[in-house]
């Protein structure tokens, strides 16, 4: 079975020359060798790698035989399950034998060794680590996937049911409502529900193409970035006209892009910076088309992120936990602008340290996928 993961093996021998010429004998793509030449050395190495598909131990070695070391690798519960095969140029035995079986062993070779037998006996534990490793990234695959249904679930519930219920309750009182005044304020109600509802499905719709349509289809053309800019930030300034919110633009703007999905982008970066950020701060966005090949995109706040959240800010439905009474949306946000700058063939960074968060958008002005738009 292909696999990324790499395969780790023990070798535990004094001799230099034994280990080098087993390291010889087992060496091969995706298989890493881990060389001991001594029982507390190789503990040592057990205590950074847990992962271990096969050790092959030693039996008379000084200060601590095979036997001992066994004994201590079966003792650890981090270590018990390491197979473990004993080398040895001593006695055949019977007693001998039950002793390295009692010790935890699952097979015993003695010198001069067979390479082809030992080849095939450590070829059966490596591939059992294969098929172990595959087991476990199906599991976490699977797992992540019934968490995001599980989100689905809970939106459908719970967050689409909220603003459905105030659009009801809201035309409900309208057909009562001989006041027009009164009128305008459901109607705006109303239509802001209504497309608080527009933009979740649009978000969820967003998470099914990519997940299940293999990422997200661009619409690619000529494009400027500073207009994509300056009209996201003239949209989120009416929605926040109490924050302040400062904008650099420099360079060259121009690139083949999908303006709409890098408005989208834009919202959901400087939306997060308004939420998130201190309020007594301004957000600072620069622009910076200097360079030949590349526009970058920096959002800027006041307010730093927890260091355990960092490695999770791009997941979907990061944004469960919410504050008391505060709509944070449904957590797709900044994953679905990963996916979008992903989709152009960039990269999105987000840096918090020192009182600032610093999100970092670079696009290629000709991404892999505007090549082949220019093509057709």
């Amino acid at each position: 079975m292909p696999s990324t993961d790499c395969i780790k093996c023990l070798l535990v021998d004094d001799v230099p020359e034994n280990l080098i010429a087993l390291e010889a004998l087992l060496q091969r793509d995706g298989l890493e060798i881990l060389k001991a030449q001594s029982g507390p050395e190789a503990l040592e190495l057990l205590l950074t790698h847990t992962d271990v598909a096969l050790a092959l131990l030693d039996v008379q070695m000084p200060e601590m035989s095979g036997f001992e070391l066994a004994e201590l690798i079966r003792g650890s519960e981090r270590t018990r399950h390491i197979p473990l095969i004993f080398i040895t140029a001593g006695s055949r035995e019977h007693n001998w034998q039950f002793r390295g079986y009692e010790s935890g062993a699952v097979d015993f070779l003695y010198k001069p060794i067979d390479p082809h037998m030992l080849i095939n006996k450590a070829n059966v534990f490596f591939e059992l680590q294969r098929r172990k490793q595959a087991q476990a990234r199906e599991l976490e695959e699977r797992t992540a996937a019934l968490r995001v249904n599980e989100m689905f679930t809970a939106v459908l519930s719970h967050d689409l049911r909220t603003p459905l219920m105030s659009i009801s309750a809201a035309a409900t009182v309208l057909k009562r409502q001989p006041d027009t005044d009164r009128v305008a304020v459901l109607a705006d109600r109303v239509l802001s529900s209504s497309q608080r509802m527009g933009r979740m499905i649009e978000d969820l719709l967003d998470v099914t193409r990519i997940r299940h349509a293999g990422g997200l289809a661009l619409q690619l053309g000529r494009a400027d970035m500073q207009s994509i800019v300056q009209r996201t930030l003239d949209e989120v300034q009416t929605s926040f006209p109490d924050r302040n919110i400062e904008s650099v633009l420099q360079g060259d703007m121009a690139g083949v892009w999908d303006s709409e999905r890098l408005c989208q982008v834009a919202t959901n970066i400087v939306g997060n910076a308004i939420h998130h950020g201190a309020p007594d701060q301004p957000v600072r966005v620069a622009v910076d088309g200097t360079q030949a090949s590349v526009v970058t995109v920096a959002v800027s706040n006041g307010g730093t992120i927890a260091p355990e959240l960092l490695p999770h800010l791009f997941d979907p439905f990061r944004g469960r936990d919410r504050a008391p009474g505060r709509h944070q949306g449904l957590g797709l946000g900044l994953f679905i602008a990963h996916q979008v700058v992903r989709a152009h063939g960039g990269r999105i960074d987000v840096h918090s340290q020192d009182g600032t968060t610093r999100f970092v958008v670079e696009l290629p002005r000709v991404s892999p996928a505007a090549e082949k738009w220019s093509n057709t």
